[in-house]
């Protein structure tokens, strides 16, 4: 099938692949060298206000604190706050620009090599920076009775000091990625370990930025209605902002190239509504929850267009949280004095109708649509994900309210909700290999469209595959993405529905996905001397067992590292996450313990203090 001229131009394109370990090592003195001039002009500004010898940040800060959503607020918060805000929305293009360009082209040359990762450095970056700023800022007066005493004279508001956290830590997991590459390959896939670190970092700072919200609010003292107003904007826009923080974990999924199992995206879509509408609905007030998803879609949507027609990269499908918005809306009519209950009755409304309607938005947004493949399992997960979002995000809530439950009872209930959400991706987790299944693959060249073919795929046994959540001949990495579903035709017996791709730089394969089952049968995959990968030809036909997709997936993976060093690597990122987690459970019981408990006007969620929350 393949002729010489293609063969050289398959070995050419091999030679020239990427490296797939760690970055060159010019690469990594000019990275260290850019983040060491950056850190030194942030202090040399830093050092610079406090000693009153730069009047630079007063002057920003009390620009900024005059007009905008900020108006009115300290400029302690309103400059960190505009920071933070723009630097993440510049990462989070980013982020999505650097996705779909290792989807379409594979492995880049370095961090330097990838346009990509410069609006994702320099927004978390900012990010940092703004907790800096929030840190610095200060001088001369105590930010509030929640501040953190930094020197007998310098105290930092909570929310700075969190953000600033959220932001090293997302900055940490750079240079944590190039030792992970390092020891084990690449791992290419969103839910790498410390690519984890990076997305989860600028996600979680919207927490420490609604605490620093509300220690601005409480340091500009009772406020115009015109203030109310803005306040309500500002936190729509915080709920909104951590609505779009917590779905990034699905990006995969939005793209259509999972490499975990569909259940997970129930789970994750229920976690991060029922989390981010449950408080912003009990923070901000009525309607907060329908805002917040509105802004989401202006953004993440904005995102998906600047991705995809305006870059030319590949579109990202969008969740849509308007449901999820307005369930929670109208249980808050009824619930809204009683915010835990408010928590766990919003999670199973996510969890069940948020659930079906998710399912059928994925029938016409998405690469792969949910199927009743997971009905069961998935709806089992959404409400475990829905119940543990909703509770976390009345507890955010009334931390931010100033009525956080007694200590005994808030620990209890967040470590509930983290174990309830370990279990569940525990239980996603675990997959399997079919066994004694093999596929044979009929190739019908199609004249006239580069080397690209259709296909009969005949699975053996006939009946391996029962209403699986996804069989599909998916091809990546080839300058594009090709994923098209494989249509029935016969008893065990199956259709392309689209030519695929079967050259060049291309990785296509076969893909099952049924029950806990996650597989895949290579088609054709190029030379990769690299990583020491030969060639896998599509030759007509072909008969290949069904394998392990990982393996095929994630190609650059080393597979000679002991265990135990994934396990303690694993540990390390492990241990810096609970360490930001529970920082940030501890700014927000903080927030609440040392300042007054908002007004029942104020809060919008209305009536007498929860008993629990006394």
């Amino acid at each position: 099938m393949w002729d010489d001229k293609a063969q050289r131009t398959l070995h050419v394109i091999a030679e020239e692949a990427p490296p797939a370990g760690g970055a060159a090592l010019d690469q990594i003195l000019i990275a260290t060298g850019a983040a060491a001039a950056l850190t030194t002009a942030l202090l040399v500004l830093g050092i610079g206000h406090r000693t009153g010898r730069i009047a630079l940040l007063d002057r920003l800060a009390a620009a900024v604190a005059s007009r905008g959503p900020s108006r009115g607020m300290p400029g302690w918060t309103a400059l960190p706050m505009l920071v933070a805000f723009w630097s993440l929305l510049t990462a989070l293009l980013g982020m999505y620009w650097d996705i779909s360009l290792h989807i379409t082209q594979g492995r880049d040359e370095g961090p330097l090599a990838n346009l990509a990762h410069y609006p994702i450095l320099i927004g978390l970056f900012g990010i940092f920076t703004a907790g800096v700023l929030a840190m610095t800022l200060p001088k001369g007066e105590r930010p509030g009775p929640a501040s953190v005493r930094i020197t007998r004279r310098w105290h930092a508001p909570t929310g700075g000091v969190l953000l600033a956290g959220a932001g090293f830590y997302a900055l940490l997991g750079f240079p944590l990625d190039d030792v992970w590459h390092r020891i084990f390959g690449q791992d290419v896939t969103l839910w790498g370990p410390t690519h984890l670190m990076l997305i989860g970092g600028a996600g979680l700072s919207l927490i420490a930025m609604m605490v620093l919200e509300r220690e601005g609010v409480l340091a500009a003292g009772a406020a115009a209605p015109s203030r109310g107003r803005l306040r309500y904007l500002r936190r729509v826009m915080a709920g909104g902002g951590l609505l779009i923080g917590l779905s990034v974990f699905q990006g995969e999924y939005d793209f259509g190239v999972p490499q975990f199992r569909l259940v997970f995206q129930p789970l994750l879509i229920a976690l991060a509504a029922a989390c981010a509408l449950v408080a912003v609905r009990l923070w901000a007030g009525r309607g907060a929850a329908v805002g917040a998803a509105l802004f989401y879609l202006l953004i993440r949507g904005g995102v998906a267009v600047l991705v995809g027609p305006v870059i030319g990269e590949l579109w990202a499908a969008v969740p849509m949280y308007l449901a999820e918005a307005i369930l929670i809306e109208a249980a808050a009519l009824a619930l809204a004095r009683r915010p835990l209950l408010l928590g766990a009755v919003g999670g199973l409304l996510v969890g069940t109708a948020g659930f079906a309607a998710q399912y059928a938005w994925t029938q016409v947004a998405f690469r792969l649509p949910w199927s009743g493949d997971i009905l069961v399992e998935g709806v089992l997960m959404a409400v475990l994900g829905g119940l543990a979002g909703g509770v976390c995000g009345a507890l955010l809530a009334l931390g931010l309210q100033g009525r956080m439950p007694r200590p005994a009872v808030s620990r209890a209930l967040f470590a509930a909700a983290l174990a309830a959400v370990a279990a569940a991706v525990a239980n996603g987790l675990i997959t399997t290999v079919p066994t004694g299944v093999q596929a044979t693959v009929d190739l019908e060249p199609v004249p006239g469209t580069g080397r690209t073919a259709h296909a009969t795929v005949t699975l053996r046994p006939a009946d391996a595959v029962d209403d699986p959540a996804w069989l599909t001949i998916t091809g990546w990495q080839g300058g594009d993405l090709h994923v098209r579903p494989l249509r029935r035709i016969g008893d065990g017996v199956y259709r392309t529905t689209a030519p695929m791709p079967l050259d060049g730089s291309w990785k296509t394969m076969i893909r099952l996905h049924d029950g806990r089952s996650l597989a895949a049968v290579p088609i054709y995959l190029p030379a990769d001397p690299i990583i020491d990968a030969p060639a896998v030809p599509a030759t007509d036909p072909l008969t290949r067992p069904v394998q392990e997709e990982r393996s095929i997936l994630q190609r650059e993976l080393k597979d000679d590292v002991p265990g135990w060093w994934w396990a303690a690597a694993s540990s390390v990122v492990l241990a810096c996450t609970l360490t930001l987690i529970i920082s940030l459970g501890w700014g927000v019981h903080r927030i609440s313990r040392r300042t007054p408990a908002d007004s029942p006007a104020a809060a919008d969620a209305a009536g007498p203090v929860p008993e629990t929350a006394r």
